[in-house]
Protein backbone atom coordinates (compact mmCIF):
# COMPACT_ATOMS: atom_id res chain seq x y z
CA UNK A 1 0.00 0.00 0.00
CA UNK A 2 1.59 3.09 -1.07
CA UNK A 3 -0.69 5.16 1.69
CA UNK A 4 0.94 5.78 4.64
CA UNK A 5 -0.48 7.51 8.09
CA UNK A 6 -0.16 11.19 8.23
CA UNK A 7 0.07 11.28 4.65
CA UNK A 8 -2.44 14.06 2.77
CA UNK A 9 -4.86 12.68 0.29
CA UNK A 10 -7.85 13.77 -1.61
CA UNK A 11 -11.07 11.20 -1.97
CA UNK A 12 -11.61 10.26 -5.69
CA UNK A 13 -14.72 8.68 -5.67
CA UNK A 14 -17.27 8.07 -3.60
CA UNK A 15 -19.98 10.32 -1.57
CA UNK A 16 -17.06 12.42 0.06
CA UNK A 17 -15.36 13.07 -3.64
CA UNK A 18 -13.22 16.07 -3.52
CA UNK A 19 -12.82 16.14 -0.04
CA UNK A 20 -9.11 16.36 1.34
CA UNK A 21 -7.86 14.94 5.08
CA UNK A 22 -5.14 13.28 7.01
CA UNK A 23 -4.61 9.68 7.01
CA UNK A 24 -4.94 8.66 10.68
CA UNK A 25 -4.92 4.80 10.59
CA UNK A 26 -3.93 2.73 7.67
CA UNK A 27 -5.59 -1.02 7.73
CA UNK A 28 -3.21 -3.41 5.73
CA UNK A 29 -5.14 -6.37 5.45
CA UNK A 30 -7.81 -5.07 4.16
CA UNK A 31 -6.43 -2.51 2.07
CA UNK A 32 -8.38 0.53 3.58
CA UNK A 33 -7.77 3.69 5.35
CA UNK A 34 -9.03 5.93 8.01
CA UNK A 35 -9.48 9.56 7.26
CA UNK A 36 -10.51 12.15 9.61
CA UNK A 37 -13.63 13.75 9.10
CA UNK A 38 -14.43 11.42 5.85
CA UNK A 39 -16.80 8.73 5.83
CA UNK A 40 -18.66 9.50 8.44
CA UNK A 41 -21.05 7.28 10.48
CA UNK A 42 -23.13 7.68 13.52
CA UNK A 43 -22.70 5.15 16.57
CA UNK A 44 -25.16 4.56 19.10
CA UNK A 45 -23.33 3.67 22.53
CA UNK A 46 -24.88 2.14 25.25
CA UNK A 47 -23.79 3.48 28.98
CA UNK A 48 -21.54 1.65 30.76
CA UNK A 49 -22.98 2.16 34.25
CA UNK A 50 -25.88 2.51 36.01
CA UNK A 51 -27.37 5.98 36.26
CA UNK A 52 -24.73 7.48 33.15
CA UNK A 53 -26.08 8.36 29.83
CA UNK A 54 -25.60 6.63 26.15
CA UNK A 55 -24.70 8.80 23.81
CA UNK A 56 -24.64 9.02 20.08
CA UNK A 57 -20.95 8.61 18.82
CA UNK A 58 -19.60 10.22 14.84
CA UNK A 59 -17.22 8.23 13.51
CA UNK A 60 -14.77 8.09 10.51
CA UNK A 61 -15.25 4.63 9.32
CA UNK A 62 -12.56 3.07 6.91
CA UNK A 63 -12.45 3.94 3.31
CA UNK A 64 -10.68 1.64 -0.03
CA UNK A 65 -7.35 2.97 -0.73
CA UNK A 66 -8.18 2.99 -4.08
CA UNK A 67 -10.93 5.76 -3.93
CA UNK A 68 -8.23 8.21 -2.27
CA UNK A 69 -5.46 9.84 -4.03
CA UNK A 70 -2.07 11.32 -2.84
CA UNK A 71 -1.93 15.18 -2.51
CA UNK A 72 1.35 16.89 -4.09
CA UNK A 73 0.35 21.11 -3.27
CA UNK A 74 -3.09 21.10 -4.24
CA UNK A 75 -3.16 17.82 -7.00
CA UNK A 76 -3.87 14.31 -6.67
CA UNK A 77 -1.14 12.38 -7.77
CA UNK A 78 0.08 8.60 -8.10
CA UNK A 79 2.41 7.58 -6.16
CA UNK A 80 5.52 5.06 -7.30
CA UNK A 81 8.83 4.12 -5.66
CA UNK A 82 12.40 4.32 -6.84
CA UNK A 83 15.47 2.06 -5.18
CA UNK A 84 18.32 4.21 -5.00
CA UNK A 85 21.54 2.91 -3.02
CA UNK A 86 19.22 0.21 -1.75
CA UNK A 87 17.59 2.69 -0.20
CA UNK A 88 13.42 2.77 -1.42
CA UNK A 89 11.64 5.71 -1.34
CA UNK A 90 8.59 6.97 -2.63
CA UNK A 91 8.13 9.48 -5.31
CA UNK A 92 5.38 11.09 -7.62
CA UNK A 93 4.94 9.93 -10.70
CA UNK A 94 3.98 12.74 -12.44
CA UNK A 95 7.03 15.12 -10.87
CA UNK A 96 9.05 12.91 -10.02
CA UNK A 97 10.02 14.52 -6.69
CA UNK A 98 10.41 12.54 -3.67
CA UNK A 99 7.26 12.93 -1.14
Amino acid sequence: MKIKKGDNVIVIAGKDKGKTGAVTQTLPNTDQVIIDGINVATRHQKNRRMRSQGQIIEKSMPIHVSNVSLLEGKKPVRAGYKVEDGKKTRISRASGKAI
